[in-house]
């Protein structure tokens, strides 16, 4: 059976550089959308997240004026029927990465604020990328990928094809004047050789097993891309 990891944030702020909270966590849609299609296709979805903590939605991704009442209504009504697996994730420090045949990381600001630095996300990463298991963040879950470095400091995903939330998309979203760093620039300043669709629009690149999705809108397609993957 298809066995899948989901690696969500467990930050419920994002420290700006000011040194403000802004309001954080895991994007709605991002997880929903994703989680939905791989539980339908039947593949095995475990969560995990930093030291076991539940993960918290993102407040913003649940506000009718963002994403609609519709959707609200939808991922609120799924995020209730999975409350059990969301209130008990698997510690992240535990994953062996090569266990599963594809490593999953949804956005929000969250994981600019704990995923990027965190030295089992990067161990889990390097391990599976060797391993030629598939790896698919969407939106800031790329900001994850940064978290791979390798005995030199060396970023184990410099020179890889890549998309992710544009910083003309942040601008829009009004958080990039007072964003410690951007995350398109600095994958960019990193070496990642980043690709950029229409704001908004649904963007999905692959570069042999990594796919990254550019915003929540490419949140089905890169599931959908996942799964043929897995195909």
């Amino acid at each position: 059976m298809t066995r899948i990891l989901i690696v969500l944030s467990a930050a419920d702020t994002w420290t700006r550089a000011d040194g403000s909270k802004y309001q954080s966590g895991v994007w709605a849609e991002e997880f929903v959308v994703m989680d939905e299609k791989f539980v339908a296709e039947r593949c095995t979805v475990d969560i995990a997240t930093p030291g076991g903590v539940a993960p918290k939605i993102d407040p913003h991704s649940m506000n009718p004026d963002v994403v609609g009442q519709a959707n609200v209504d939808h991922f609120r009504h799924y995020l209730e029927s999975i409350a059990d697996r969301l209130a008990h994730p698997l510690v992240l420090a535990d994953i062996d990465g090569r266990r599963y045949d594809a490593i999953v990381i949804p956005g929000g600001h969250g994981p600019v604020e704990d995923l990027y630095k965190d030295a089992d996300m990067g161990r889990i990463l390097a391990e599976a990328d060797r391993a030629g298991i598939l790896i698919a963040p969407v939106c800031h879950g790329q900001a994850a990928l940064l978290a791979a470095r390798g005995p030199n400091g060396e970023w184990l995903f410099a020179g890889r094809a890549m998309t992710s939330f544009s910083d003309e998309e942040e601008v829009e979203l009004g958080t990039a004047d007072n964003a410690p760093w951007l995350l398109a620039d600095t994958l960019r300043k990193s070496g990642a050789r980043y690709e950029k669709g229409p704001n908004w629009g649904a963007h999905v690149v692959r570069d042999g097993n990594l796919l990254t999705g550019q915003n929540p809108a490419s949140s089905a397609p890169l599931a959908d891309a996942v799964l043929a993957a897995l195909r």
